[in-house]
């Protein structure tokens, strides 16, 4: 069950793709070079690797457990959880004014994959935390800065994100959770949400829930709803931990994977014996987050903040499984190879078709893994640079990846997870052998923070019809300039590549004209293809960042750099451009040409 980080493959990312030395010329960031990406990830590596995997599999045993509103984590937890507050780890990427490290996202998002590959549930905790922490930099008043933030940023205290209920899932329009404004300027906010991720657990002294609610009085739908702090304890004067707040735990859900995560069903305004509700009246006491009535604005920021940090738990979890399924290539002995190349039995990793499955696993992860360290790098620039054009480019740029960080990710995270399984063939099946695990955790990844057709639709409306297809039609531009290079290089797998990455994209600029040219007359026709868009263009980008691995890894072989490891990033760029890129060309006809089919079938016909 053991993890080792993938180090060496995302400091080459960060030199090759993010580019982190143009980073660390940026103002704030510029002891955030290679030097010191390489000794953070190291000790990084460490932590993950001796302390929270080996808890991994003993939290599917184990989960966390709920009883009389008290949720208990599970054995090893909060010992780790201690370790990883005292390491710094939760303020990494956070800014100093309030006790973080400030390093770049670049940096932080390479360890944010180390945590969810050496134990996905674990990770969901200062995952949610991180989103607080960015809805109050961006939208909380000085006064809860002051209160909240250091805490959030050292780890001391967690953060939840409250928006569904039961009867409003991805439809915000539809929350009831009301909020009653006080003389005293603060809120009694009443109302049940679901799913609410490490909701409650004994693992830091406070959890500080950032909820959706309706005040008295605003209006109807998503323009009526605003988000408040409603900390599990009550804050005194001098920072410390006061009275319980009127808001409690009433289960956790039994679920298929993550479960030593607990997901909890949260009451407001139920009044507990002894709380402070008991002599104001029921309510749990909230404070406002920025103005009344712009909560699903800020708490988008949580999201998308959210959402790309679910498509590096993607990218880990396909790591942990790809990893898993080498292991068991090269122990288990199964019948002779068809090339004959062993007289006996041989280790099953010598079948084409097993090394077909993890070169699979390998190209997924490594391709993802690059886009994401690419958005990353986008992100760093966008709120860093001080070049306002610089800024708003990158900020276009990272906004049209993120669905696809996302997206294509965690469906990808679930195809190397299920490879994994068959790598294993029976023994896959049975848990004692743990990578089931794996493909259970990953599900979900495909579905919270909002589902890939979420994304997809999020692709199409707000990042290619918004704005015509210019921000897409700019990464194809970029990608032709890659493709000038591969020509440029002249070695035969850079101009595999290029074949394979000039028909992806030519295929990709027929859909985006396609989506931007038809959303408003026929968005049934579109949004009919949103999915497999989304899934054209997470595929189309991370072939692109491989091509950009593949010029680089030349370039650093022929340097006498690494050879092994270099061969190695060339050879599964190529794969990566037969196996997975050369599938765009069909998506673009299917969503081009098959739109009719999707809704042809009568509804009374299903």
């Amino acid at each position: 069950m053991s993890y080792t980080a993938p180090v060496k493959d995302m400091l080459f990312n960060m030199a090759h793709i993010a580019q982190l030395d143009q980073i660390a010329q940026i103002p704030g960031f510029e002891d955030a070079g290679l030097d010191t990406a390489q000794a953070v990830l190291e000790e990084c590596a460490k932590f993950n690797q001796d302390v929270l995997s080996p808890l991994n599999w003993e939290g599917d045993k184990n989960p966390s457990s709920w009883k009389d509103g008290v949720v208990t984590a599970t054995p090893g937890f909060k010992q780790a959880f201690k370790q990883f507050v005292d390491g710094g780890w939760q303020g990494l990427q956070h800014p100093a004014d309030f006790g973080g490290q400030g390093l770049p996202k670049t940096i932080g998002a390479a360890c944010i994959e180390m945590v969810n590959s050496a134990n996905l549930s674990f990770a969901l905790c200062p995952l949610l935390s991180d989103g607080a922490i960015e809805a109050l930099l961006t939208a909380g008043s000085d006064a809860l800065k002051s209160v909240y933030l250091e805490k959030l940023v050292s780890g001391q205290w967690t953060g939840t994100m409250n928006l569904t209920e039961p009867q409003a899932g991805s439809d915000l329009a539809l929350v009831r959770t009301r909020a009653e404004p006080q003389a005293d300027g603060t809120y009694k906010v009443f109302g049940t949400k679901i799913y609410i991720t490490w909701g409650e657990h004994d693992m830091a002294e406070n959890i500080v829930h950032l909820v959706l609610a309706r005040v008295q009085g605003a209006p109807e739908g998503v323009k009526g709803i605003s988000l408040f702090v409603v900390p599990k304890f009550l804050v005194q004067a001098d920072g410390s931990v006061g009275a319980r707040n009127d808001v409690q735990c009433v289960s956790i859900e039994h679920k298929m994977g993550i479960k030593a995560s607990p997901t909890a069903v949260l009451q407001y305004g139920d009044a507990l014996a002894g709380s402070v509700a008991d002599q104001q009246g029921a309510g749990a006491i909230g404070y406002l987050v920025g103005q009344e009535n712009r909560g699903l604005e800020y708490m988008f920021i949580m999201m998308n903040a959210a959402r790309y940090a679910v498509g590096v738990q993607g990218i880990a979890i396909a790591e942990r499984a790809y990893q898993k399924a080498v292991q068991f290539a090269k122990d288990r002995v199964q019948s002779r190879p068809v090339d004959g190349s062993v007289a006996g039995s041989a280790p099953i990793i010598y079948h084409p078709d097993v090394r077909r499955m993890l070169m699979t696993m390998r190209a997924y992860t490594e391709g993802c893994r690059a886009m994401a360290s690419a958005a990353a790098s986008a992100f760093d620039a966008a709120h860093h640079h001080p070049d306002a054009e610089v800024r708003k480019v990158n900020q276009s740029f990272y906004e049209f990846m993120v669905p696809l960080v996302k997206g294509f990710s965690t469906e990808m995270s679930l195809e190397v997870t299920s490879l994994a399984v068959q790598v294993h063939g029976g023994m896959g099946f049975i848990e004692e052998t743990g990578v089931a695990q794996y493909y259970r955790d990953a599900k979900i990844l495909t579905i919270y923070e909002g589902t890939t057709a979420i994304q997809a639709n999020d692709l199409v409306g707000r990042k290619t019809a918004r704005d015509g297809g210019q921000t897409a039609r700019g990464i194809a531009s970029q990608i032709e300039a890659t493709e000038a290079a591969l020509a440029a290089s002249g070695t035969p797998h850079a101009l595999a590549l290029l074949r394979r990455l000039k028909a992806a994209r030519e295929a990709f600029l027929d859909v985006v004209g396609f989506v931007a040219g038809n959303t408003k007359a026929s968005p049934n026709a579109v949004f009919a293809g949103s999915v497999p868009y989304l899934m054209l263009s997470g595929n189309l980008v991370a072939g692109w960042q491989m091509a950009r691995g593949l010029l680089a890894a030349q370039t650093q072989r022929e340097a006498g750099q690494d050879a092994a490891f270099m061969q190695a990033k060339v050879e599964t760029a190529r794969f990566y451009a037969d196996h997975i890129l050369s599938k765009v060309p069909g998506l673009r006809d299917s969503i081009v040409e098959g739109a009719d089919s999707v809704t042809a079938l009568a509804l009374d016909a299903f």
